[in-house]
């Protein structure tokens, strides 16, 4: 009876300390705004950076977007292609809604082929 007992003990250590760390390294603790994810920048976040243009929020807030192998990210800046992330530079950070990554499978499949880069969706506040 008594190792059953300790075993019982032991399992649920073994779960309460595995639990933790997944909460731990899933960013549980994470002062991150809601609706914000590795693939999503939401205005709160940009918020804290006024003085940033959007390409100088993404490479401090996401740099792997930027990051793809040498394959160009292509950018959309309110459904409409546009024809280089440098774009980004003339975009306040205070004037997007948000901005979005896509994988190049996920911007292939939205918009076609030529996004091995993946692609970059800016949401800006004028369009919502």
């Amino acid at each position: 009876m008594r190792s059953h007992t300790s075993r019982i003990a032991m399992v649920f250590a073994l779960a309460l300390a595995f639990g933790l760390a997944g909460c731990a390294s899933a960013g549980g603790g994470s002062s991150r705004p809601a609706g914000s994810s590795m693939t999503r920048i939401v205005r709160a976040e940009l918020a804290e950076l006024p003085e940033m243009n959007a390409l100088q929020a993404i490479e401090r807030l996401r740099r792997r977007w930027l990051q793809r192998g040498g394959d160009q990210v292509q950018l959309y800046v309110d459904g409409s292609r546009r024809s280089n992330v440098r774009d980004l530079e003339s975009m306040r950070s205070t004037e997007i809604e948000q901005m979005e990554y896509l994988s190049a499978n996920d911007a292939t499949t939205r918009y076609g082929t030529g996004h091995t880069g993946g692609a970059i969706m800016v949401t800006s506040r004028r369009s919502r």
